[in-house]
């Protein structure tokens, strides 16, 4: 009788060992399942920025390295091109100061416009040469024989920077650029508007170069030549 049950007993913890390993066997079957899914998603996520990478250096690597050499090496070059001609002016003027210059340059700008303006012949006739001096003056004169006057407000001077600097036949050159905010308006002779706009500001950026004859101790500069951006 005993045996019976012993018989009973073995059968029944077989069958449950053999569903215990069915269901150990189900569950590692899924996580294996899931750790390849895992494992394909990383090689994809991989591949796809590989390929991202492999995009972005075909864009930007050899071209983009190019261009800016050469940037810089232009950059470099016209910066050499301008502290000679600073070195040239400072041997032949020992104290010429570039920070000074721009300062009395931008001073001499505000002058010369104002003086344009109103006509002020004489204040013009000491700080322009000739030939600068005979344009504006033509330019005045004109003006006058129409019988208009021209306003101007020199709001402010935005940058002033020098973009030339030599020396030619014991003269220092120099050309600045200068950015500006004016208001210009010409009116008739009964006030009416003909140029410009009195409500508006514009942005005005000159060229002008000024000289100097360094032999002389006459320490001024005179505006040679203007020109406009504008």
């Amino acid at each position: 009788m005993n045996n019976g049950f012993q018989f009973l007993d073995i059968i029944l913890f077989a069958m449950i060992a053999a569903f215990l390993i069915l269901r150990l066997r189900s569950v590692l079957g899924r996580h294996k399942d899931s750790s390849e899914q895992q494992n394909e998603n990383k090689s994809e996520t991989f591949s796809v920025k590989r390929s991202n990478d492999n995009a972005d250096s075909n864009v930007v690597s050899l071209p983009k390295t190019k261009s800016n050499k050469d940037g810089a090496e232009k950059e470099t070059s016209a910066k050499t091109v301008l502290e000679t001609g600073i070195y040239k002016i400072q041997t032949a003027s020992s104290d010429f100061d570039p920070t000074e210059f721009l300062n009395g340059a931008q001073a001499a700008f505000e002058m010369i416009v104002q003086a344009f303006a109103k006509g002020d012949t004489d204040r013009l006739k000491t700080l322009l040469n000739d030939e600068v001096y005979n344009n504006f003056l033509q330019a005045i004169r004109s003006r006058e024989a129409e019988k208009q006057t021209l306003e101007n407000t020199l709001i402010r001077i935005v940058n002033c920077e020098i973009l030339e600097a030599d020396m030619v036949n014991g003269f220092a050159n120099i050309t600045i650029k200068i950015a500006s905010e004016q208001i210009n308006v010409t009116r008739s002779r009964d006030g009416d508007v003909v140029n410009g706009d009195p409500e508006k500001v514009s942005a005005v950026t000159d060229i002008w170069t000024f000289a100097r004859d360094t032999s002389l101790q006459n320490p001024n500069w005179m505006l040679i030549a203007t020109r406009s951006l504008d």
